[in-house]
């Protein structure tokens, strides 16, 4: 849980600075006038709540020491401390999925801790533990994209594709931040099924099965090489299946990945 604060000259040391060390801490510099500042406001105290740092508020029509002192010159401008220090900052009122990406450097929420630990459980082979995380995080935030993204992610691995299936269908094309990575995932089904259930014929099948599992495994290098190879040998196999496999890879990874930046580059160097 969030706390928030209005902060000022009097107790700016205590609440941003020596609170700092217990908890991250966000200073959202603001003025009643400034439009963008009002639509910031509650994305800001949502998000305080959701990942529990503490939210500092400056006036500053009321403080405009403070605001100099940090060489504010636009505002919304909002400052992340941590342990003292300013870690980061942006300025402007941002949409909410970009300032969830800035505050995921440094704070964890309770689902994304949740969630660490179910994937730990899966990797130390306790399926039916992961299973139980992964339920009790979409009962309890039915609505939250992310959970349902990484709980498909799981039921495709145990082999339940039907309720992998039913979580990918709940992401639609309106969910953006969401929507790539579940149809990527839905391709993750079609990997399965290559990896469990294709009886190789030749050496580009024997590269698409072993890829498949390499994918499963979550070992994307490797199987960007396989998929690669395919696409080397011939590049129109199955209807492009070695290209089709390693965009679903990129779709997976996330555009910033560093393999998704490097791998595109060596498949439009073999495709044109």
């Amino acid at each position: 849980m969030g706390l928030i604060y209005d902060v000022s000259d009097n107790n700016f040391e205590e609440i941003v600075i020596e609170k700092s060390y217990q908890k991250p801490v966000v200073i959202d510099f603001w003025a009643p006038w400034c439009g963008p500042c009002q639509i910031l406001k509650p994305v800001l105290e949502k998000l305080a709540n959701e990942y529990g740092f503490i939210l500092a508020k400056i006036n500053t029509d009321e403080n405009p020491h403070i605001a100099q002192q940090f060489g504010v010159s636009g505002i919304p401008d909002v400052r992340i401390f941590i342990n003292g220090k300013e870690v980061d900052k942006f300025v402007g009122a941002l949409p909410e999925p970009k300032i969830r990406e800035i505050l995921e450097k440094y704070i964890q929420t309770d689902v994304d801790r949740l969630l660490e630990e179910a994937k730990m459980e899966f990797m130390a082979g306790n399926i039916t533990k992961a299973e139980e995380i992964y339920r009790k995080l979409l009962q309890e935030y039915p609505d939250n994209k992310k959970v349902a993204l990484e709980a498909a992610q799981f039921f495709i691995k145990v082999g339940n594709l039907e309720e992998a299936e039913k979580l990918l269908n709940s992401v639609k094309e309106y969910h953006k931040e969401y929507y790539p990575k579940a149809q990527a995932l839905k391709e993750l089904i079609t990997f399965k099924k290559w990896c469990e259930e294709m009886n190789p014929e030749n050496e580009l099948d024997k590269l698409l099965k072993e890829g498949a599992c390499l994918v499963l495994k979550e070992d994307y290098k490797d199987a960007l090489d396989k998929f690669l190879k395919v696409v080397q040998l011939d590049k129109n196999y199955k209807d492009g299946a070695g290209r089709k496999a390693m965009v679903s890879i990129f779709n997976l990874l996330g555009e910033s990945n560093p393999l998704t930046k490097e791998y595109r580059r060596k498949l439009a160097m073999w495709l044109y």
